[in-house]
């Protein structure tokens, strides 16, 4: 995986509070909230403050009460800009400063992301959490699931996001998907014992992946391999300050999210094209799909406008309405600000 953080922001005031009481107050919203955690797990947002509590207990004193005050600029259906993950990541970071406890970035990611856990519906992977925990300023963060090994990399090109708001119905969507994907990998480990995830497919035995798997495996299978080798060759591009040969990879990786995985709308596609014909670098769906964002990538100080007003032109006209378009530079991820 290969994403950024913007800089939209999540921001977390904490500090204990009597023994097993759990106290939030959510600025935007207004809501407040007061629970016993005796009484059981709680419910709502607070239930991932909960979590962060648990995961923490084991590496070092927490209270087991807690005051907490949230304000974000990023709403709870965001287009896909991970505001639970934020949350959690925050609320980590926060609760790890609090306590001095000895937890690098990356353990910070895999505490914010367990917190989580009972609260996904369908299985999904660390990239928010991680990206939201170890980002850095005009750099994209290539992340290897397996190992969750990281490697920043500089992205030297403006960035639009552009919400459709046409969501595919994420989690039904994404657990068939895992489905079609784990049965893949059921068929090929009769050729490849060792075989535990689709990405660790060699891209060169493509020709025999195709021939064990029948449809829709096959296409899903196909997509999961072209995409990790996609990924690391854009690392690498982006390495070398070779923007323009990116941008093509981001074209590819979308015509290969909609025709081999099936994770795209019409809207998303519409954007894409349009991006492409008024000259943008490159353009593909934002991590998964499911929301509808796309992400679309531009040289710097060039064609800014005119790639802006060509998708709102075109997407207008076929649909009545306008998409919500944002420029966002790549920023850094949590940070800790002590209020004295």
């Amino acid at each position: 995986m290969l994403p950024i953080a913007t800089g939209a922001r999540t921001v977390v005031a904490i500090g204990p509070a009597d023994p097993g009481i759990l106290e939030g107050v959510s600025v935007g919203d207004r809501r407040r909230e007061r629970v016993d955690l005796r009484d059981g797990p709680p419910g709502g947002w607070l239930a991932l403050l909960a979590g962060v509590l648990r995961e923490l207990a084991p590496l070092g004193p927490v209270p087991n009460g807690l005051r907490i005050a949230v304000a974000s600029d990023i709403a709870a259906d965001g287009g896909g800009l991970a505001s639970s993950a934020a949350l959690a990541v925050a609320s980590t970071r926060a609760l790890v400063a609090l306590n001095r406890l000895a937890l690098t970035a990356r353990q910070v990611a895999g505490v914010a992301f367990r917190a989580g856990a009972d609260q996904r519906p369908a299985r999904q992977g660390i990239m928010e959490h991680t990206c939201a925990a170890l980002a850095r300023a005009d750099q994209a963060l290539l992340i290897e699931c397996a190992s969750a090994e990281t490697q920043r990399v500089p992205i030297g090109a403006r960035v639009l996001l552009v919400e459709t708001r046409t969501p595919r119905g994420a989690d039904a969507a994404l657990a068939q998907r895992r489905a079609e994907c784990d049965a893949a990998v059921a068929r090929l480990k009769l050729d490849l014992p060792e075989l535990h995830w689709l990405a660790s497919w060699p891209a060169a035995w493509l020709a025999q992946l195709k021939r064990a798997l029948p449809q829709p495996a096959r296409s899903r299978a196909v997509h999961v391999v072209g995409e990790t080798a996609r990924t690391r060759f854009a690392a690498e591009l982006l390495a070398k300050g070779r923007v323009k040969q990116f941008g093509e990879l981001l074209y590819e990786s979308h015509e290969s999210c909609r025709r081999l995985f099936d994770a795209s709308t019409q809207e998303a596609d519409l954007v894409v094209s349009a991006a492409r014909r008024a000259g943008a670098l490159g353009a593909r769906l934002a991590g998964d799909g499911a929301t509808g964002t796309v992400v679309v990538v531009l040289n710097r100080g060039k064609g800014e406008e005119k790639v802006t007003e060509a998708i709102r032109r075109v997407y207008s006209r076929a649909y009545g309405r306008d998409p919500v378009i944002q420029a966002v530079r790549p920023s850094d991820g949590a940070r800790v600000e002590r209020v004295r």
